[in-house]
């Protein structure tokens, strides 16, 4: 499972470093992908099959699931992660989510999240500003 948030540079040949305590559950090879609120995914290969299984069982007829579909599988990459666990964030990936030198990666349970520094901290404040709505909408669902 991963959790928490951990701050981490990617380097001039744009390479990232993951936390060292995911690198175990993560294994050798990782998908990047965009993410959702200008963010990048990045998933273990096991996770990631099963959510390309779900998203290439969408109906193609509907705008928005063909559309998020594209975006998601087009925009993927499969990486390696290299001995000091670091992996490649492409160019396209980089610039669409505004990833600048300093980045945050979060921990969200079978997935990671890579954000600039910056921008995780602007959607952190806002979404700790709205905490009771979250929570509220969570006991709907009977979550919280």
């Amino acid at each position: 499972m991963f959790i928490g948030e951990y701050q981490h540079s990617i380097d001039p040949k744009k390479r990232l470093a993951l936390p060292s305590k995911f690198r175990g559950e993560l294994g050798t090879r990782v998908v990047v992908t965009r993410g959702l609120d200008r963010s990048l995914s990045v998933y273990p290969m096991k996770v990631w099959e099963e959510l390309a299984g779900k998203l290439g069982s969408l109906p193609i007829g509907e705008t928005g699931t063909r559309s998020f579909t594209r975006l998601m599988l087009a925009g993927a990459t499969d990486c390696e992660l290299d001995a000091q666990g670091r992996v490649l964030i492409p160019e396209y990936l980089k610039t669409g989510a505004g990833l600048s030198k300093e980045v945050t990666v979060v921990g969200l349970y079978n997935r990671l999240e890579i954000w600039d520094a910056k921008e995780w901290q602007k959607y952190k404040h806002q979404a700790e500003k709205n905490t009771e709505k979250i929570a509220n909408e969570l006991g709907k669902l009977g979550v919280y």
